[in-house]
């Protein structure tokens, strides 16, 4: 079999790593990221003593203030009788309050009460006390470095994303 110079037989196999397209590893990178970083939060939530979706709630009104219902389910991607039902049960438990919108007086703001923040930070210093135990006994000092790296990455992606 007469063969073209520079070519390898058929059989061999290129001489260099086949050549994947950025698009196909950057893909590829994402769904990892997606899956890791997805059980990642699920295991850290399990113990919560907030159901997710009134966390998601009470995370938002500590961290962008004030909202109606519409603006909570909104942002959340929920249905705003789906919001209306974890805001009901977020009150029972003076977790938020309501009050007129100064704004628009037809209009009612919910906010975050001082028990609501306390039940949302319990939360979120055991799910960061449970990353920190992790983080101690797994990673050595140069895996922490790269977490750090990442941790900036995971940050400009976000800001990427919400910007779009």
């Amino acid at each position: 079999m007469i063969q073209s110079p520079g070519r390898p037989p058929p059989e061999a196999g290129p001489p260099y790593p086949e050549v994947v397209p950025a698009v196909d590893s950057s893909a590829a990178l994402a769904e990892e990221l997606r899956a890791a970083i997805g059980s990642l939060v699920r295991r850290t939530r399990a113990a919560d003593v907030l159901p997710g979706s009134q966390a998601a709630a009470l995370g938002l009104l500590d961290r962008e203030g004030a909202a109606t219902i519409a603006e909570l389910a909104s942002r959340s991607g929920v249905r705003h009788q789906s919001m209306s039902r974890v805001v009901g049960q977020l009150r029972e438990h003076g977790a938020v309050r309501s009050a007129a919108d100064p704004r628009d007086g037809r209009s009612v703001l919910l906010h975050i009460t001082e028990p609501g923040r306390r039940l949302l930070n319990q939360d979120r210093r055991r799910r960061a006390d449970q990353l920190a135990g992790a983080i101690d006994a797994e990673l050595d000092a140069a895996e922490r470095e790269q977490l750090a790296r990442a941790v900036e990455l995971l940050q400009r992606l976000t800001a990427r994303i919400e910007r779009t």
